[in-house]
């Protein structure tokens, strides 16, 4: 099969293969970024950001030497922003260590904050083309069809067998495009459900579309069904018309990013009665008779958020004395809202603020 690979692969990938901005930049950095950024992100999601990004840090130094909160600013959109953190922490590692670019050293960039095995060999197969495997969510899918794998892929045997798996196809030389290749046929043909298998460059040397198991493969455990979670953020403003914005510090959700002042309604507690208090448990301010506005849903790993946002007038000559939670505040008029970096559920209710103005949040 290894032999065979290759001459399926290429003549379709050359073909097929998508037009995404990061496949024209191969410099090494281009690579790691476009790779941080597709984790856990569909790759139609990722072309203006990873446009966006290279515009404002285009190479490895220039990353390094930005400041933590600019790097967020950039991801600001993308979620799971702690992959923006590590990579931030990895760029300043390698030009500490006098790097212009990621090396050709696997042992160097395994290493880094946030290069687990998978964007190693990503990032050093299509940079220095050295023949390593990728396992990711499409390949995982299409080598276990590839060979009717019936154990869970993601179990530890099961993943094991596939690395070895993949070590022993990819082949000598143009490893890169043959890892991309492998990725484009699972994620356009080899789908979760109904793959197409007609179309398949792999169905002829393919063990599940030989025996009909296609449907049952990959065997996964079912996933957990979110929690629940109710939360306040509270908008105070000031007689000014500026808004109380607090960021967060190196713990818990959003880590070094701005946000109303929110924090979870507790049981049995009204959402008023929670912004009362988390208003003055997390900013020592005291507000009264808080009014409701903007309701949001969104999801963080594997919980299901609700978050309400409740408008407050701030007291006079407001004192503001922030918990640990919380390492600097601001009052910003609604204007200046675009200059902070803000998690999405958070933009959202800043966008609504600026739509009604500080007149109408009551």
């Amino acid at each position: 099969m290894a032999r065979e690979l290759p001459g399926l692969l290429f003549p379709w990938f050359e073909r097929h293969r998508r037009d995404f901005p990061w496949r024209k930049d191969r410099s090494p950095y281009a690579i790691w970024v476009s790779e941080i950024m597709l984790q856990q992100t569909v790759a139609a999601t990722v072309g203006p950001f990873f446009k966006r990004f290279l515009e404002r840090f285009p190479n490895l130094r220039a990353l390094a030497g930005a400041s933590r909160e600019d790097v967020l600013h950039a991801w600001q959109g993308l979620g799971y922003y702690r992959r923006a953190r590590m990579m931030h922490a990895a760029a300043q590692e390698l030009v500490e260590a006098g790097h212009d670019d990621l090396p050709d050293s696997p042992e160097t960039i395994a290493a880094l904050p946030g290069l687990g095995r998978y964007t190693t060999n990503a990032v050093l197969s299509q940079a220095y083309d050295r023949p390593l495997p990728i396992l990711e969510a499409n390949t995982y899918r299409l080598l276990a069809r590839l060979f009717a794998l019936l154990d869970d892929p993601r179990s530890k045997a099961a993943e094991k067998w596939l690395w070895d798996a993949a070590a022993r196809l990819v082949p000598s030389q143009m490893a890169g495009d043959f890892n991309q290749a492998l990725m484009e046929v699972g994620s356009l043909v080899c789908l979760p459900s109904q793959p197409t298998c007609l179309v398949c460059p792999l169905s002829l040397i393919c063990a599940a579309a030989a025996t009909g198991t296609q449907a049952e493969i990959p065997k996964t455990t079912p996933k957990a069904a979110a929690t629940a979670v109710q939360e306040v953020a509270v908008a105070i403003t000031n007689e000014k018309g500026e808004f109380l914005l607090v960021k967060r510090g190196d713990q818990g959700r959003w880590v070094a990013m701005w946000e109303l002042p929110r924090g979870e309604i507790l049981p049995h507690e009204s959402p008023e009665n929670a912004a009362i208090r988390i208003a003055h448990e997390l900013t020592g301010l005291l507000i009264a008779c808080p009014s409701p506005g903007k309701s949001i849903k969104h999801t963080v790993t594997r919980y299901r958020v609700s978050l309400a946002c409740w408008a407050a007038t701030a007291p006079a000559d407001p004192l503001v004395a922030l918990t640990s939670s919380h390492v600097e505040h601001c009052w910003a008029p609604p204007q200046e809202f675009v200059r902070f970096a803000v998690a999405s559920p958070q933009r959202k209710l800043l966008q609504w603020l600026e739509s009604r103005g500080p007149s109408k949040t009551e």
